[in-house]
């Protein structure tokens, strides 16, 4: 499937969803980011002395990483839930967003493998930055990898992703260039629109790995 017919797919199992799956995103990003953003302007003394806090003075933006890694399996079932929509055409629930939570060796093994890839991306880009960008387009499929596969290991889901990506890096690359236009127009709403695009990017991301799932079958 070439990009453009991915994101028709995407768009056609969203059909009937879209107001679901914007209110979904509402829910998710109220967590994932504001909680974050107001727990460190208030660990900072009040938004004023946020807003003008001295260079370096990083402890409230420590803790925020603390508390985004964390609820990281929040945003892992977001991306769970678009790829179940897709493959199925399931109703979205908002309790979807907590089916990483489901089961502790689940949540430690999302936590590791986000580590582990930050790891390995930090070390790629020791060499140079792009070798570093090379190596996020061969992991980013690796929490799908997880979802299929929920006992796998870090490394062999990261060796997995890294497989299914040979040759397909470009395309992906491609594929996150392509929402740019909408992106600028999102930004011309106050960001609402993000609400509306948020799904249908990580839709077409599932469209896109089930697309090499079936390449890899084809083989």
């Amino acid at each position: 499937m070439k990009n453009k017919e991915i994101k028709q797919q995407a768009r056609l199992q969203l059909k009937g969803q879209w107001g679901a799956a914007a209110l979904l995103t509402l829910l998710f990003a109220s967590i994932y980011y504001f909680i974050p953003l107001i727990i460190e302007i208030n660990l900072s003394g009040g938004f004023n002395a946020w807003v003008n806090k001295p260079e370096g003075a990083d402890g409230p933006a420590v803790s925020t990483f603390v508390i985004t890694l964390v609820l990281l399996p929040l945003y892992i079932g977001y991306l769970w839930t678009f790829l179940s929509v897709f493959r199925t055409g399931e109703k979205i629930k908002f309790s979807s967003l907590l089916q990483a939570f489901s089961e502790i060796s689940m949540y430690l093994r999302i936590l590791g493998t986000y580590l582990v890839m930050m790891v390995y991306m930090f070390l790629w880009t020791l060499l140079l930055v792009i070798p570093g960008i090379i190596k996020a387009f061969s992991y980013s499929q690796t929490y799908f990898v997880l979802r299929d596969h929920p006992g796998i290991g870090i490394n062999a889901a990261i060796t997995k992703s890294r497989k299914l990506m040979d040759g397909y890096k470009w395309r992906f690359f491609v594929l996150q260039l392509s929402f740019i236009g909408w992106g600028i127009l999102c930004l011309l709403t106050l960001g609402i629109g993000f609400l509306w695009l948020s799904p249908y990017i990580t839709a077409s991301y599932a469209a896109f790995y089930e697309n090499l799932l079936r390449q890899q079958e084809g083989a």
